[in-house]
């Protein structure tokens, strides 16, 4: 269940700091509606580093679409692996 506290209670944030954890983050609701969430900081740098992958995934699928695939053996052959 997602733990969902208002604005005001970071007045006492280490009590808030103390409920987040790894995949629990805590939502913040600003007149009843969510407004923030704070995480942990290695979730948070997992997250940038998927938006990061997804982003240059992306772009690979735009160049191919745009230029062509290779085959797995044309790839294989030319990383010379």
């Amino acid at each position: 269940m997602p733990n969902i506290k208002p604005v005001s209670d970071l007045r006492n944030y280490n009590e808030v700091l103390r409920e987040i954890a790894e995949g629990e983050p805590v939502y913040l609701t600003k007149n009843g509606r969510g407004k923030y969430v704070i995480i942990d900081i290695d979730e948070f740098d997992k997250a940038k580093a998927t938006l990061r992958l997804f982003s240059e995934l992306s772009k690979g699928e735009e160049s191919a679409q745009k230029d062509g695939w290779i085959s797995f053996d044309d790839a294989v052959g030319k990383l010379g692996v």
